[in-house]
């Protein structure tokens, strides 16, 4: 998932109190050392608040807040957050995904998976990942079908912290955001972009990627979760806030205007392109 997984190692992390909405990070240099491997942001960011780590995403700030973690705390709570097993949806053809247990992991291990890399999830995993975000911290079961009965849900993190996660989202589709093409006009949007290379036989590709971008609409009343992965995208253009990021924003349009859903941005040339 790349950086699309950001958000939830970070929502994690408020959850078990370790970083709040006023922590900030040290990023500097831009460049951060685990176990003989470098870690590495696109520059150096500097000291960041976590708004600031999940709108440029960093990776560095992303590590030091994993690692601050317990292991097992962070895969017992990303594993309710539905990863490495499918979602039993009745999909034909769905597949567990990869979430290696906490006994594996190294430190390494914990500070690549905090920026998406050493795990495997599904479109749908992601998509219902992020939907506990915007239904204020609780997972409802994925269905193809229409409900008769209320589902039992779970409680996967706090309304507050997953209030904020959706604040720090909104902020990626900001001018200084790598989502900004994601954008849409008279509504308030938010998500995560990411860029992977794809895994190969002894480990990763030099030219081949999957561009990503989940997010939510609108903001203030969510109603959607879209998860967008394209693989192997053609041309220059790879990254998921150019590739993957617009069709979201095609995508969230159509919808909102199907299901006549009110705008609320408050002014609409401000979530106009």
């Amino acid at each position: 998932p790349g950086s699309t997984f950001k958000p939830l190692p970070v929502a994690v992390a408020m959850q078990s109190g370790r970083c709040d909405v006023n922590s900030r990070i040290d990023t500097t240099p831009g460049t951060f050392k685990v176990a003989g491997h470098t870690i590495r942001d696109a520059r150096n960011y500097g000291v960041i608040d976590l708004g600031t780590l999940i709108m440029k995403s960093s990776n560095v700030g992303a590590t030091k807040i994993a690692l601050a973690v317990e292991p097992q705390q962070m895969w017992q709570t990303l594993t309710r957050f539905g990863f490495g097993s499918r979602t039993a949806s009745g999909f034909p053809g769905e597949v567990d995904g990869v979430l290696p247990h906490f006994f594996e992991w190294r430190d390494i291990h914990r500070a690549t998976l905090s920026f998406g890399y050493g795990l495997s999830v599904t479109t749908l995993q992601l998509a219902h990942a992020y939907s506990a975000i915007a239904n204020d911290g609780k997972l409802v079961p994925i269905t193809m079908l229409r409900r008769e009965q209320v589902p039992l849900v779970d409680n996967i993190v706090s309304k507050a912290v997953a209030r904020q996660m959706r604040q720090f989202l909104e902020s990626v589709t900001d001018d200084a955001g790598t989502g900004r093409r994601a954008r849409v006009p008279g509504y308030r949007v938010g998500g995560k972009t990411g860029t992977v290379r794809k895994s190969m036989a002894g480990g990763y590709s030099d030219d081949r990627y999957l561009s990503l971008f989940a997010g939510i609409a609108p903001i203030s009343a969510p109603r959607l979760v879209i998860a967008v992965m394209i693989d192997e995208p053609r041309g220059e253009k790879y990254y998921g806030g150019e590739v993957a990021a617009p069709v979201f924003a095609e995508i969230a349009a159509g919808s909102l205007r199907v299901l006549g859903i009110a705008p609320d941005a408050p002014n609409p040339l401000q979530a106009s392109s």
